[in-house]
Order: structure tokens, then C-alpha cells, then sequence
């Protein structure tokens, strides 16, 4: 009896992890991201909810552009995921769709001002953010993206 009190307890206050990261640009112009802020160093930080198992959830895209790029015919099976090379969870939804032949477009959104834009109109804070058609995903999970890829 404990062990569930406990288990519900930890369930509950389970919620997405937060990470810090720090961007800086050396002497030779070469940008750096850690999430150890370095010495002497002027920094940007980057703040990011990154979903987990656990904060997997879904949702529906009502961008009138996305709308008006996709017909009934292929709307279904396009996957577009926002993301950010240092991403464990994108790694592996990245890891999943190449495993399964699942096609799919990629948005880094540091490395894009375009892509970080369309993410902000989202209105996404975590990563990553996978869309399929009109539906909507935050996080990954291979389960949850079944579902959404049907």
C-alpha cells in the first residue's frame, strides 16, 4: 500500500524537465551550446521545457497556412518535427522515423530563424513538437505517434 501512495505521489508531481543551456561564440567565431556555463565567457541562456514519456500531448494545429499546404491526399502521412540538435527525445523520434521509413522535415529551431519563428507561432515551449496532417504532438513517444500517424 506504500508503494502505490509513493508511486501516485511521484506520478503527480512528474511533470517536464527544464534544461539550461548555454550558447556562446568563441575567439575564432565557433558557437558552442553546454549546459555548464563556461568561464569568462559572455553567454546567451537558452531555456527549454523538453517533454518526456510522460509529458506527451497532443493536440491539433489550427495555422491556416499549414492548412493551406496540405490536401485530404497527403495531409495525413506529412510529419514535420521541430527540434534542436542536442535533443535526446528528438534523437529518438528522429531515430524511429528512419527506422520505419517514415518520412518526415526537420526544423532546428537555433538554427533557423524561420523555423524558430513557425515554432513560436505555435505557441510550443518544449521540444520537440511533431505535427502529422492537423494533428499535433509535444514530445515523442512511439506509442503516441502511432496513434497520430494513423
Amino acid at each position: 500500500m506504500k508503494f502505490l501512495i509513493l508511486f501516485f505521489s511521484l506520478w503527480l508531481i512528474a511533470g517536464p524537465v527544464s534544461a539550461e543551456v548555454y550558447k556562446w561564440t568563441d575567439e575564432e567565431g565557433i558557437t558552442h551550446y553546454s549546459d555548464k556555463k563556461p568561464e569568462n565567457q559572455e553567454v546567451t541562456e537558452l531555456k527549454f521545457k523538453i517533454a518526456t514519456y510522460d509529458t506527451v500531448s497532443y493536440g491539433t494545429v489550427n495555422d491556416d497556412s499549414e492548412k493551406a499546404n496540405t490536401t485530404k491526399a497527403n495531409s495525413k502521412k506529412k510529419v514535420v518535427m521541430y527540434s534542436a540538435s542536442w535533443c535526446g527525445v528528438c534523437k529518438k523520434a528522429k531515430t524511429y522515423f528512419r527506422r520505419n521509413g517514415i518520412p518526415f522535415t526537420e526544423y532546428d529551431i537555433e538554427k533557423s530563424k524561420k523555423a524558430k519563428r513557425m515554432y513560436t507561432k505555435l505557441g510550443a515551449t518544449g521540444i520537440p513538437v511533431i505535427i502529422v496532417g492537423r494533428k499535433r504532438m509535444n514530445g515523442f513517444s512511439e506509442a503516441g505517434f502511432k496513434r497520430i500517424y494513423r
